[in-house]
């Protein structure tokens, strides 16, 4: 039977959540980290997260098992699997990460065990009972709720946030019985200090999850088109916010490009809901189409603020957000397709982000030396702090003589260029 005392953990997937995660278990449990991918655990067993979301120091210091063959996870009492959940070309929900290791996980379960399968992976309300469950049924030849039973945790990973790490959030977390709420509540309470919720079922810990990225995700795209309104008369956004912001219950949203792995892809797993329910979703993919169609906006604005000439332009920054090297569905990308198609010459740096990515992804080669040259358009995309910090000497001199700085998120607001044409939301 299952260890309710000093349960044996496998995470299944070491990427943003998965690691953060297993290293904060193996605080308090034997905790083994499962990635098929042979060099992920290479280079973690080396002391490096190329997601940089755990310090070397930390991950030298845990006592977490890394391990690529699954045989080595076998016979676990508790199985979390935290693979990605991303769409498809046409922005269906793409399960078939999940499906995958929940075939793996099927293939360690020890029958009579009662082990218990959890999922953090972001998905519509029904997936891990409707679809997971009996995938596990069927790929492992046992008995759920007898064999094994089911849970949900829904990740709440930022990457890039070092305030609310997993040690320090709320953890909703759900079983298909009281019982495996209260083991779940109980695992996931000595790992964050504040503490766990017991939602009232999977299905709804399921909801609040893809709920609440698609409310960001709304709100955003309300920030976007108001921008594009505002833009139409001459009038800063960020003028606008600065005033707007001193009311007490204004909700500070902020316009750009709506990327990532969470907020730009979770509306479409509930709006998939809808659509299989006989629901049309408006406000949920409104906001979609308003957000997905910012990067060729940007790029339309720069032209126009060129006078429509084609030149050379550096982008500064390719990653999805802010000081992190996460590429994953990165609309910057968006805007550097748009002004290749316009005529110009786009040069991307970005020193967080991997080049080796960056090209297996958008084909796209980043220039370590950029830096060194002038550009007719410098283009501040991503406000990492190596460019937000940048003096003003450095930032004019890459500008060619009668060049254009363009700072999509207000990064050089307040700085001093006089001789520098400006462009902002």
């Amino acid at each position: 039977m299952s260890n309710n005392e000093n349960p044996r953990i496998v995470v299944v997937g070491l990427g943003y959540v998965g690691l953060p995660l297993a290293v904060a278990l193996a605080r308090h449990f034997e905790t083994i980290g499962l990635d098929i991918d042979v060099s992920r655990i290479a280079e973690l067993t080396a002391g490096h997260d190329r997601t940089r979301e755990v310090e070397p120091e930390r991950l030298e210091q845990s006592t977490l098992r890394l391990v690529s063959d699954p045989a080595a996870a076998k016979g676990a009492d508790v199985y979390i699997v935290t693979v990605p959940t991303p769409v498809d070309r046409a922005n269906r929900p793409d399960l078939g990460p999940v499906m995958s290791a929940t075939r793996t996980v099927a293939q360690l379960i020890e029958p009579g065990s009662g082990a218990v399968v959890v999922y953090e992976s972001t998905v519509y309300p029904g997936v891990t009972e409707g679809l997971c469950g009996p995938v596990l049924e069927r790929a492992s030849g046992l008995k759920r709720g007898v064999d094994f039973v089911l849970g949900y945790s829904p990740e709440r990973i930022n990457p890039g946030d070092r305030e609310h790490t997993v040690d320090r959030i709320v953890k909703v977390v759900a079983g298909e019985t009281p019982a495996v709420t209260d083991r779940l509540a109980e695992i996931y309470g000595k790992v964050t200090s504040a503490g766990a919720f017991r939602a009232a079922s999977i299905k709804a810990a399921e909801a609040a999850k893809v709920i609440e990225n698609a409310q960001r995700d709304i709100n955003i795209a309300f920030m976007n088109e108001i921008t594009r309104i505002f833009a139409e008369i001459d009038l800063s956004i960020w003028d606008v916010l600065d005033a707007a912001s001193t009311k007490w219950n204004f909700l500070n949203f902020q316009p750009g490009l709506v990327g990532g792995h969470c907020i730009g892809v979770d509306p479409f797993y509930l709006s998939h809901l809808a659509q299989e329910l006989g629901h049309e979703p408006k406000v949920i993919l409104s906001g979609r189409s308003i957000n997905d169609s910012m990067g060729a906006w940007v790029a339309d604005k720069l032209h126009t603020a060129r006078g429509g000439k084609a030149g050379s332009v550096l982008v500064l920054g390719c990653t999805f957000k802010e000081n992190v090297p996460d590429l994953r569905n990165s609309k910057v990308i968006d805007v550097v397709r748009r002004l290749m198609w316009l005529g110009h010459s786009v040069t991307v740096h970005d020193p967080l982000a991997d080049p080796a990515e960056a090209m297996h992804e958008y084909g796209l080669a980043l220039d370590a030396d950029a830096l060194d040259r002038q550009y007719d358009v410098v283009f501040g995309a991503v406000p990492h702090a190596i460019y937000r910090d940048m003096a003003d000497p450095a930032i004019g001199a890459l500008l060619a003589e009668g060049g254009l700085l363009a700072d999509l998120k207000g990064m050089w607001r307040g700085r001093d260029l006089p001789a520098v044409a400006r462009w902002s939301l």
